[in-house]
């Protein structure tokens, strides 16, 4: 069921433990992650960058999409379809498109700017029911062709954003997108230690989830960590099952070349990792 994120997020908070958001680029993607939330009874963000939006054709088509698919499966579990780093404008887009729940990535305009963005979205958002994530600090390496150096949130800066009424926050703290570099110093938890004293009871939000140790990913949570955002490490093992059937001419047996066929071990891949975080994140039967 299509629900905004505040609910789930603010029970993973008091019962310490994450709500995945998985990133979805189309159809495959987004029925694999379904199909493991449902079978793990986990709630479950699906997140939809602006780029993976526009290669789906637009947002209206992303929310009718996922609307029908949530029907279609008999989805129990609390969903909700998410923009992902959105611009001011993506994020006006995506709320008239039928999205649940916005990201307003304004960590790149000075403060003022992103306190004077983010209040008037806040206020667009909840008149509509809708829950919204803001940003403060970079998250490093590249999404959507846009670089950051991942600088490190400001703790008074995330106040001043959470007393705007956002209902969780994103705060870079070390956490790169993409993989991680063999020389990633880790997570600065000195930093977020201090985020979550200035912020009290808001969720936190961790991007850049892929590839970030089991141990630091279970630190960040008894910090007030309650969102953990996973998109890398399903497009590498779509791409290392895919590969392992295209190398051994599974696809030239029979109808292997079949899509349905072709696409299905990267699918179960998908699927696999998606237990395997939910497992760590420990959200399995909190749906």
């Amino acid at each position: 069921m299509l629900v905004n994120a505040k609910e789930m997020l603010d029970k993973a908070l008091a019962g310490h433990y994450a709500v995945p958001q998985f990133n979805i680029n189309n159809l495959e993607w987004t029925k694999s992650i379904l199909l493991a939330c449902e079978e793990a009874k986990s709630p479950v963000i699906l997140g939809v960058s602006e780029g993976a939006g526009k290669y789906m054709t637009g947002f209206k088509t992303v929310a009718a999409m996922v609307k029908a698919m949530d029907e279609s499966l008999g989805i129990t579990v609390p969903v909700a379809l998410h923009l992902d780093h959105g611009t001011y404008e993506g994020s006006k887009a995506c709320i008239e498109a039928g999205f649940t729940s916005i990201m307003f990535d304004g960590s790149h305009y000075d403060i003022a700017e992103n306190v004077e963005k983010t209040k008037e979205l806040v206020k667009i958002a909840h008149d509509k029911g809708i829950s919204i994530e803001a940003e403060v600090g970079g998250i490093g390496g590249v999404e959507d062709g846009v670089a950051s150096d991942g600088e490190k949130a400001d703790p008074a800066e995330c106040k001043m954003i959470a007393e705007l009424g956002v209902d969780f926050l994103a705060a870079g703290i070390g956490n790169i997108h993409g993989v991680y570099p063999a020389d990633w110093k880790g997570l600065d938890f000195d930093v977020l230690a201090a985020i979550k004293d200035q912020i009290g009871e808001l969720p936190l939000v961790l991007h850049g989830g892929s590839g970030i140790p089991e141990d630091q990913i279970k630190k960040a949570i008894s910090l007030g960590v309650s969102k953990i955002n996973v998109n890398t490490e399903l497009q590498l093992v779509f791409a290392a099952a895919t590969r392992t059937y295209v190398e051994a001419g599974k696809d030239k047996e029979g109808k292997g070349y079949d899509p349905r066929k072709l696409l299905k071990p990267g699918t179960d891949a998908i699927i696999a990792e998606c237990k395997n975080k939910i497992a760590i994140f420990g959200s399995g039967n909190k749906a």
